[in-house]
């Protein structure tokens, strides 16, 4: 049994840990603790929110605001709660910021270092040369580095100068990702039933390359008049106006699976950019658990996740190809049994044997 705390924000991509449960951040570390380690987790933020301390899913969960207790405050706090848990390991995730506390953990407590990345964090703020300077030489002091595809793990490999590689941990899709009844799911969603529905659900930013979709559609919507295009959270307010658009806002976590599970196809877009070289997205790994087709624009890493079967790519920013592929996929509206995805618990596996390994080396 190990001892092994994860330093991490509180709030990654918009997700209160405290209160929704979701992805890598909190799926990693309740495996573990159900493996049988002793796993705590420190998370921050900068929102004024109260401190808190919880037993959750047989993980400790803290949480620090920098903006309650300042930041001198909020690093001595940590400080000593690390060196009274005396880890094993100290696990930095989430972002460069948390590589460099964990660090900065690690050094003072005299535990290992483990850094786990699930994107290119330097791309977020690629300004900010002084917090890559930190994060680099995170990389550099890890025992043991894990990252969410062989993409990425090749990039922090070059920092690493000849220390342990870096270790495949992938994503996974959340346990609540499971296929709902399409009509059953459009009528509780106020979809159309009988409509042909492509959806995206992911974010929209220039370094994601969403500009092609809403082309894209126009030119699904030539051919097909009566499809819709499906969109989840905030998307820009041109996308809104586009006719045909069907826009559900912020939905609840629960029905998620029944907005992929409505869909005749969903779209996963990157791009191939600093950000989208590296980028393993979470919603394929949701669509792949609601068995719903996708069209996906074929970056290295997604091609690595659909173990590169040609028939879900579109050229990266190609907007006549994906509408091409996406009438194609709108002709034949079937479930696809994918190969079989990795859980969580066996992304956990292969993380503590990479914790393993590196108390040996």
């Amino acid at each position: 049994m190990m001892r092994i705390l994860f330093v991490a924000k509180r709030q990654p991509q918009q997700r209160d840990l405290i209160e929704r449960p979701y992805g890598r951040f909190y799926h990693l570390p309740a495996a573990l603790a159900a493996m049988g380690h002793n796993v705590h987790i420190q998370l921050y933020s900068h929102r004024k929110m109260q401190s808190v301390e919880t037993l959750r899913d047989g993980v400790v969960w803290t949480s620090l605001d920098v903006r309650m207790l300042g930041l001198h405050a909020l690093l001595a706090r940590a400080g000593q709660e690390a060196t009274t848990f005396a880890p094993d390991y100290i696990v930095g995730c989430s972002d460069a910021w948390y590589g460099w506390m964990a660090h900065w953990l690690a050094r003072r407590s005299g535990a290992r270092l483990a850094i786990d990345a699930y994107d290119n964090f330097e791309a977020y703020m690629p300004w900010n040369l002084p917090l890559h300077w930190k994060w680099h030489a995170a990389l550099r002091a890890a025992d043991v580095v894990t990252a969410a595809g062989p993409q990425l793990a090749a990039r922090l490999d070059g920092y690493r100068l000849g220390r342990m590689p870096t270790v495949i941990v992938p994503m996974a899709a959340d346990p609540l990702f499971l296929p709902c009844d399409r009509i059953a799911a459009r009528r509780e969603l106020n979809l159309p039933v009988d409509a042909p529905l492509v959806g995206y659900c992911g974010g929209w930013a220039s370094n994601r390359g969403t500009n092609v979709l809403i082309e894209a559609f126009r030119k699904v919507r030539s051919a097909r008049p009566e499809a819709r295009l499906v969109l989840t959270g905030k998307p820009p307010s041109h996308a809104l106006a586009e006719e045909g658009v069907l826009a559900l806002g912020y939905v609840k976590d629960s029905q998620l699976p029944k907005v992929l599970s409505a869909l005749d196809v969903a779209c996963v877009i990157t791009a191939d950019t600093a950000f989208g070289r590296y980028s393993y997205p979470a919603k394929l790994c949701e669509a792949m658990a609601c068995e719903v087709p996708v069209v996906a624009t074929g970056t290295d890493p997604v091609r690595w996740m659909l173990k590169d079967d040609q028939h879900f790519f579109v050229p990266v920013g190609n907007a006549s190809a994906m509408a091409k592929s996406l009438l194609a996929r709108l002709a034949n509206p079937t479930r696809i049994q994918y190969p079989q995805l990795p859980t969580w618990n066996e992304s956990a596996a292969h993380f503590e044997q990479a914790l393993v390994h590196g108390r040996e080396h």
